[in-house]
């Protein structure tokens, strides 16, 4: 299948340019603006291996990545404790108060973020950060990377009906901002938020900040980049810029 120029519409797609004009652009938080995952693996290693989870033994960052990234809080309760939720949701509570200590001193940017964050503002495109974390998570690492005034909406998938890897949570940030999925992508790290901007009908450009490639490639991004430095990611700005 071709587009009328002639590209493929795989290339078109990777590309961005067929999202020409460009409406909006579509962030999640955790691991997308901020190297975060560090700081959560951190935390679940040290609460769960002080309650004997796994024997006691600390759980590798290979389980961390394949069954707690990028999830929902409710979804991770009930995987690692499947009798006992109402524990297993104080449990999380717990990590993410722990989180949010440490992400008071130890959070940073990923590379490029406020190059990125220019260029949308000289477009005066529409902003909006959708995500799984908690709304006190979310604020606050929103916050301390001086992003405030840069949303025009948060939407927290604990709010939704469904959260990431369902749509839900980026359809409901398009109804937000009034803008359509033609013209409008997403930047996202994990397997489930991948997954959700895709189901929601965008393109979505995927950050190999922690998680491994191969399980990115398996959500279908329109292409990958290791952070907002990438010359990937600038090249199918400036082609969506001469569309």
């Amino acid at each position: 299948m071709t587009t009328p120029n002639g590209e493929s519409s795989v290339e078109s797609k990777s590309s961005l340019a067929a999202l020409a004009p460009l409406q909006a652009v579509l962030f999640d938080v955790d691991g997308t603006l901020c190297d975060s995952d560090p700081l959560h693996y951190y935390a679940f290693r040290e609460m769960l291996q002080e309650i004997g989870f796994n024997g006691g033994v600390p759980i590798p960052e290979e389980f961390f990545v394949e069954n707690i990234a990028g999830k929902h809080n409710d979804d991770i309760a009930a995987l690692l404790f499947p009798d006992d939720v109402p524990q297993g949701l104080k449990f999380v509570d717990d990590k993410e108060a722990m989180f949010r200590r440490l992400a008071e001193e130890q959070l940073k940017p990923v590379d490029g973020l406020y190059k990125v964050k220019k260029w949308i503002e000289d477009r005066g495109l529409k902003l909006a950060a959708v995500t799984n974390a908690p709304r006190p998570n979310a604020e606050l690492m929103i916050s301390k990377l001086g992003l405030s005034d840069f949303f025009d909406a948060l939407i927290l998938g604990g709010e939704c009906e469904r959260a990431k890897p369902y749509p839900d949570p980026y359809l409901k940030a398009l109804e937000i901002l009034n803008v359509s999925k033609d013209h409008t992508f997403v930047f996202e790290d994990s397997v489930s938020g991948i997954k959700a901007g895709v189901a929601a009908g965008m393109p979505v450009v995927g950050l190999t900040t922690r998680n491994p490639e191969h399980f990115l490639m398996e959500a279908k991004p329109a292409f990958l980049i290791k952070d907002y430095e990438d010359p990937k990611l600038w090249a199918a700005l400036e082609e969506l810029d001469k569309k």
